[in-house]
């Protein structure tokens, strides 16, 4: 009956898994917004002399991509540890089930 808190652990891990998928989806698509208003801001600062690494609010718009990119890696981190622990845990399962099967064949 381990087998069976041992699965408990997998969907655990599993619903993490999906939430942090759902968290990475969030980031992905801000960054993108972000990456937009770049664009547009340094258009608009095209026609003037300012340099866009000179204006404060595309440096503002640079940091926040820079720390969606740096939660990005982490999310991809955390996602890929929990696929590891998941497939981990769903050999054990699998393992303990067959070990469990062969005692009840033996104890026959």
């Amino acid at each position: 009956m381990t087998f069976l808190a041992i699965d408990a652990q997998k969907n655990l891990f599993t619903l993490q898994k999906s939430q942090l998928q759902f968290e990475q989806t969030l980031v992905m698509s801000r960054t993108n917004y972000i990456t937009k208003q770049m664009g547009l801001r340094a258009e608009q600062l095209g026609g003037t002399n300012v340099d866009p690494d000179d204006d404060p609010t595309y440096i503002a718009l640079q940091q926040t991509e820079s720390n969606l990119e740096t939660r990005q890696d982490s999310l991809d981190s955390q996602i890929t540890l929990i696929e590891n622990e998941i497939s981990s845990l769903k050999n054990l399962v699998n393992n303990n089930i067959k070990s469990s099967c062969t005692l009840n064949l033996i104890g026959s």
